[in-house]
């Protein structure tokens, strides 16, 4: 019994070891950077072959640097990758840890914004969820620059990219005749 515990405790730190990328290997910021060459295919579109080894790699980081200032930072990135590569489940796991860690960072009005834009309103088409992302926006962060964006956000959502059009442009014309 003691030789096979041991055996899965091993085991497990083991585990623990490659998770934390390269057989423990202290992931640079420098290395992160370069990693970030290889995001983008010389024609300007997202490379899907190299963009999950970097977005994992941004992960790593944050695991083997959790008091680094610079972590919060590198967890966006990484759920902006998993945003581009159109997989909600890891946008949705990626943002909500960086909402439960660091809170606190200027990241998190912004993770909400796209959490709520990209993630629950395009990719999934769940409008409650995304309301939920804009009004925790508003109400969590009232002084952040992204607050009029989560307003204007709540107010079309449901809405065609045909019907926002109208909206805006109605909303312009009702200010130019003002003006006159």
């Amino acid at each position: 019994m003691k030789k096979t515990m041991k055996l899965m405790v091993f085991a497990l730190l083991a585990l623990g070891m490659l998770a934390c990328g390269e057989n423990g290997k202290k992931i640079t910021v420098e290395e992160l950077k370069e990693a970030q060459t290889v995001l983008f295919n010389e024609n300007g579109t997202l490379n899907e072959k190299e963009a999950p080894k970097v977005a994992e790699k941004y992960c790593q980081f944050v695991k083997q640097n959790s008091g680094d200032t610079t972590v919060a930072k590198w967890l966006f990135h990484a759920m902006e990758i998993q945003v581009m590569l159109k997989d909600s489940k890891k946008s949705i796991e990626i943002g909500n840890q960086l909402l439960e860690q660091y809170p606190q960072s200027k990241w998190a009005p912004q993770t909400l914004l796209t959490l709520g834009s990209f993630v629950y309103n395009d990719q999934l088409n769940d409008t409650a969820n995304a309301h939920i992302m804009f009004q925790r926006l508003i109400d969590d962060y009232p002084n952040s620059d992204l607050v009029d964006d989560a307003q204007k956000s709540i107010e079309y959502l449901g809405l065609s990219p045909d019907e926002i059009m109208s909206l805006i442009m109605m909303s312009k014309m009702d200010v130019e005749e003002n003006d006159l």
